[in-house]
């Protein structure tokens, strides 16, 4: 079989005979020592014969070649015992042409990760508080947050239970209830929600719950917050 030699630059005599195996695709297992032997004697004098220096590191290979290549060439012994065990001649090198071959791969997916990870920019962390647009609270509030307000003052209040004493029912009704907080605007001109839930009992918190959507909804009062969470206010309109 004729051989054409291709000088190319290896890492080192295993990484030019892993290329010789391919290239002839041979078992890596079932070396056929004769012929890789022969392949990488004519690479080693195509370099020479460039005037290429060739490192000590090739001669050393190439002269244990040759030994396994003498090795293989003696007879086998006719006769050996049942428990015997014959070395093969080329295990020691396909142990080590296994071994490198393994981390040549792992290299070369390392060199790949390099490469995608230069292709990354990353910059210092930096505090980015002077690029944001600082938002003010307009101060209108939706129904949403007036449910949860509401829900909040439900949860706190817990609707204790009265002293054992005889209470007799006083109903009260949506339009008396808003007269009371038109008067009680109009006096202080500003509230906060909460403090038109003074009552404990949970007929009169709804009944003022209720007159207070009316007169939002009659757009009699204005609901404000300064800031998310904090207390909402309740003011009369001006003009009523």
């Amino acid at each position: 079989m004729q051989y054409k030699v291709t000088i190319e630059n290896f890492d080192g005599p295993l990484d030019l005979l892993l290329h010789l195996i391919k290239e002839n695709d041979l078992d890596i297992y079932d070396i056929k020592i004769e012929e890789v032997t022969k392949q990488y004697l004519d690479y080693i004098k195509a370099m020479q014969d460039l005037n290429l220096s060739v490192a000590s590191e090739y001669l050393v290979m190439a002269s244990e070649l040759l030994e396994i290549k003498s090795k293989m060439l003696l007879p086998k012994r006719k006769s050996l015992e049942e428990d015997e065990y014959e070395e093969d001649p080329r295990e020691v090198l396909i142990e080590r042409l296994l071994a490198y071959k393994k981390y040549k791969e792992i290299t070369s997916e390392f060199k790949e990760l390099e490469l995608t990870r230069k292709l990354v920019l990353t910059k210092e962390p930096e505090n980015l508080s002077y690029y944001v647009k600082e938002e003010k609270n307009s101060g209108d509030i939706d129904l949403s947050n007036l449910l949860e307000a509401f829900n909040n003052l439900m949860k706190r209040k817990e609707f204790d239970k009265p002293i054992a004493t005889k209470i007799t029912k006083k109903e009260l009704s949506i339009t008396e209830k808003v007269s009371r907080i038109r008067n009680i605007l109009k006096e202080k001109r500003k509230i906060n929600f909460e403090e038109l839930f003074e009552v404990s009992t949970k007929e009169e918190i709804i009944i003022s719950f209720l007159s207070i959507l009316e007169m939002v909804k009659k757009d009699e009062i204005t609901l404000s917050q300064d800031d998310n969470f904090k207390q909402i206010t309740i003011s009369l309109k001006e003009g009523e």
